[in-house]
């Protein structure tokens, strides 16, 4: 195997520094491609050892740093009348050793750099590589660049899942290391897959449908050129072809936001009118939320007597036809549902009543107000009316990412979405009724949602939830942050594969990193952008990587390149919004059903219905979703009607 592999020291044994089962020393000439994280490979008659340098040091035959300050007369630029021996030192961790049995101190003999045979069995990837291997960057060894895989069964299930990124920010390329790897799971993953991103800063993830660059034929080239969008470079071309990795964005990406305030405008930055085709509102009605108490109402409004009341209402009057007094009830929506209150408030009112089906009035009082109150609280996110926009559920397709826009709602309301959402995927996992065999679900800023200290709340326990027992459904959880040491520690622990890109010196000093060795530390705080350190149960030591540069659009270069819209007038929206469903329908024919409506609420309602609905003849549908109020004349009394006194009665105390 070392015939064509280059000798680059020996292994050496001192009564100080001995070899040990798990590591070794060897030296190396001054030239040598060594380094923090090289593999190296030892081979004699018996026994073939694979290792990774983890530690370094160089030194002379000097005593003391005093001798040499003699021997140059205290004069550094003087030339030195003898040339010093100087040699290199390295530390080796033992990767791997063949045969395994019995397991002894690594022998004396020459050292080689590993070549892409030698870093595929150190690495254990010649068990896996051929069946289900995913490559995840590059080794480089000297000038040799060496793929390094990952076990997908190590990372969607069964055997293991997860993926944890750690890395200060706008150096340790959290995003783009993310991007990389789903576009490899994608290329090479033979089972249906589908990605869930929760964008939670800006425009991170608003433009994964976009290229990097585009050829100089591309009708986009010259606005790329004209913003100064950067390009691949040669590098990156050349990792991609080694990679096996093809050099392109996301083909099928669908955006989700939920709308703003005048709940016809959506809340994203995505709005320019070439970017609208694929996005979608996200909003829930009743239905939707119920199930989310304990995140859209206080911890303390949630005890067990609140509890029972909504699970009350959830079970026996949702979506059925109750009796309240004289009066019949079918509760389908926010508004229905405070009629519903309103009625069984008045009749134990009435009847001087304590209790409702064993609910006390102060419950039903309390819960009532709070539930009320939600439509406003999460206004644009969640419906008063039947109004539904939502992830297609059941219809999940194989290597789509759908993008969930939450960076411009509160702490509250991403909290729902993100509670909701794997909620639901969790549970259409369990009934194998997503569409897809495996979803992956992409969380920033886990020391935010996920902290190690502070209370529990739902979204934490969601996230621990699919961190514990997701691996078994194929829900995975691909999670980034910048203190790993702040986030909750059984989430990061469950994470099978484990990614650092440049570190802080402060993380790097808690008890966390102390497995590591003060050089790879200092190594893992200088790594630069586009290297990453990795940690995966195939290796027995985390192992130094290059990946190219995904060829997605970043989110600052798309809003330079397409700007966000103005929030448009009712009449606009509309039309922009149903001339998706039918290219045919003219701003006029939305003007004049705008304007013919008596109520703005009416018309956004019938628009989102006719969405919803997708029927063959939009504007028509559109025009009979809008209800007609009923118009009242205002009979002004005739002149006759008034009694006009022009006698006074001269007894009357009022008179002037």
């Amino acid at each position: 195997m070392n015939g064509d592999m280059m000798q680059v020291g020996r292994v050496i044994a001192t009564e100080n520094r001995p070899s040990t089962a798990y590591s070794f020393y060897f030296w190396a000439a001054a030239d040598a491609k060594v380094g923090i994280g090289t593999l190296v490979y030892v081979k004699t008659e018996e026994r073939e050892i694979y290792g990774v340098v983890v530690e370094g040091e160089g030194y002379t035959d000097l005593a003391s740093a005093l001798h040499d300050y003699i021997a140059a007369e205290g004069d550094p630029v003087s030339e030195p009348a003898t040339i010093r021996p100087e040699i290199r030192c390295y530390q080796a961790a033992v990767l791997r050793v063949e045969p395994e049995e019995p397991l002894q101190p690594v022998p004396v003999g020459p050292v080689y750099l590993a070549d892409d045979a030698a870093v595929s069995r150190a690495l254990r990837m010649d068990v896996f590589q051929q069946t289900s291997g995913i490559p995840v960057g590059l080794y480089q060894n000297g000038d040799l660049l060496s793929p390094v895989y990952l076990d997908a069964d190590f990372v969607l299930g069964t055997e293991a899942a997860h993926l944890n990124l750690t890395g200060i920010s706008g150096l340790a390329t959290k995003t783009s290391a993310i991007e990389f790897i789903i576009s490899s799971i994608f290329a090479h993953y033979d089972k249906s897959v589908a990605v869930v991103c929760f964008n939670v800063k800006g425009s991170d993830l608003l433009f994964l449908d976009f290229p990097a660059e585009v050829p100089d034929d591309h009708s986009l080239a010259e606005a790329y050129r004209a913003k100064g969008i950067p390009k691949l470079t040669d590098r990156d071309r050349e990792m991609y072809m080694r990679l096996g990795v093809p050099m392109e964005p996301f083909s099928n990406v669908k955006y989700y936001a939920p709308f703003k305030r005048d709940h016809v405008n959506l809340n994203t930055l995505r709005t320019h009118p070439d970017l609208v085709h694929n996005v979608h509102p996200l909003a829930w009605g009743l239905k939707d939320v119920i199930k989310y108490a304990q995140v859209v109402l206080n911890r303390d409004d949630v005890d067990a007597k609140a509890d029972a009341l909504i699970e009350y209402i959830n079970q026996r009057v949702l979506d059925k036809t109750t009796d309240v007094g004289d009066e019949k009830f079918t509760v389908r929506n926010f508004a229905d549902l405070a009629r519903w209150f309103d009625a069984v408030l008045k009749v134990m009112e009435r009847d001087n009543r304590s209790e409702w089906q064993t609910h006390h009035y102060a419950t039903i009082r309390k819960i009532y107000n709070r539930l009320n109150n939600l439509v406003s609280r999460y206004e644009g996110l969640i419906s008063p009316d039947e109004t539904n926009g939502d992830l297609p559920w059941g219809a999940f397709e194989d290597r789509a990412v759908y993008v969930v826009d939450v960076a411009n709602l509160d702490q509250q309301a991403q909290d729902l979405v993100f509670a909701r959402v794997v909620t639901e995927l969790r549970e259409q996992l369990e009934r194998r009724e997503l569409g897809v065999d495996h979803v992956i679900v992409v969380v920033d800023e886990l020391n935010k949602y996920a902290p190690s200290d502070g209370s529990e709340t739902y979204l934490k326990q969601t996230l621990l939830d699919i961190s514990e027992r997701g691996r078994y459904l194929g829900l995975v959880l691909f999670s980034a942050q910048q203190f790993r040491s702040q986030v909750h520690k059984r989430i990061v622990g469950n994470s099978a594969t484990c990614i650092y890109g440049r570190m802080d010196m402060d993380e790097l000093a808690t008890p966390g990193y102390q497995v590591l060795t003060a050089a790879t530390k200092e190594k893992l705080a200088t790594l630069s952008k586009g290297q990453l350190m990795l940690r995966h149960p195939h290796f027995s030591h985390p192992i130094f990587v290059k990946f190219p540069r995904p060829n997605v659009l970043r989110g600052p270069d798309g809003v330079n390149l397409f700007p966000p819209s103005q929030d448009l007038p009712l009449d606009e929206a509309v039309f922009h919004r149903l001339s998706d469903l039918d290219r045919g329908i003219t701003r006029e024919q939305i003007r004049a059903v705008v304007a013919d409506a008596s109520d703005n609420e009416e018309v956004v309602r019938a628009m989102n219905l006719t969405l919803q609905k997708r029927p063959d003849d939009p504007l028509d549908y559109f025009r009979r979703a809008i209800r007609k109020k009923a118009h009242t004349d205002v009979v002004q009394p005739s002149a006759q009607s008034i009694v006009n006194v022009h006698t006074p009665d001269p007894d009357d105390p009022f008179a002037d």
